[in-house]
């Protein structure tokens, strides 16, 4: 683990953020060759750009209200501070979303074949990411209770929270699930002709299980109502809303 790469005078290079901008450079990368339809392949490039600013909105406004409202709603200044960390990638998944909507409608093109097109290359990116939360020391589980696991240096959050103890891997087998869902998510693309939104759907519906099921390993999320996290709430709406929309679209798709 490397929390920072190296240190000029007063500059650090944090892997984290080196890690991240190769994650939504390859995952554009990836979306790009993988898009069949060329006509929206140029609208790739140009609906990134609004969804990062969507995503780090969304990231970050998901991190204050539903994680840690507690402790910012007694220090509102720092709401802004996210240079100090604390982005949630389901919120980043959500400030994303609405602005690819806003962008397809602003274009007047198909929003759902837009993010059908996008689905394979955000999965990608987001197991990428993960690897930045490992050598970053956040995103970490819980003390496995044996010689199995992660033990994480001073000075990450993981450290902070647990010392030296081996905690299990969450976020490394969460980038592990997002590598299975992306190959997944290539047989549905060749397997037959999909109504319009149902990759992208899917692509939600399959991280969302995953990360319910890791949450239980998390050792950095809060639990609440029945005993379950912020994190598996989210998932379980976002699974909820994403299965809604599968059967209006295929509804719509044999009217």
């Amino acid at each position: 683990m490397a929390p920072i790469l190296f240190t000029m005078g007063n500059f650090s290079l944090r892997s984290y953020g080196v890690i991240v901008v190769f994650a939504i450079l390859f995952g554009l990368a990836v979306a790009y060759l993988l898009t069949s339809d060329k006509d929206y392949r140029d609208y790739l490039f140009d609906v990134l750009i609004y969804g990062i600013i969507g995503a780090i909105i969304g990231a970050r406004s998901w991190q204050v209200f539903f994680y840690e409202w507690d402790y910012y709603s007694q220090n509102l200044a720092e709401i802004p501070m996210i240079w100090h960390g604390g982005l949630a990638i389901q919120g980043a998944l959500a400030g994303a979303f609405f602005a690819a909507v806003i962008y397809a409608k602003v274009k007047k093109i198909n929003f759902w074949r837009l993010a059908d097109s996008a689905a394979p290359g955000l999965i990608l990116g987001q197991a990428i990411g993960r690897i930045a939360c490992f050598l970053n020391g956040d995103a970490y589980g819980t003390p496995t209770g044996s010689n199995f696991g992660i033990v994480y240096p001073e000075g990450t959050p993981a450290y902070a929270a647990y010392g030296s103890q081996p905690l299990w891997p969450a976020e490394v087998w969460e980038g592990q699930w997002d590598v299975i869902v992306f190959v997944i998510l290539l047989i549905l693309t060749r397997w037959r002709k999909w109504p319009q939104g149902i990759i992208f759907l899917a692509y939600i519906i399959l991280y969302s299980i995953g990360r319910f099921a890791l949450e239980f390993l998390r050792g950095d999320s809060p639990y609440h109502w029945l005993n379950w996290t912020s994190g598996q709430w989210t998932s379980v709406g976002m699974m909820i809303i994403s299965l809604g929309a599968v059967l209006f679209l295929r509804n719509k798709c044999h009217a």
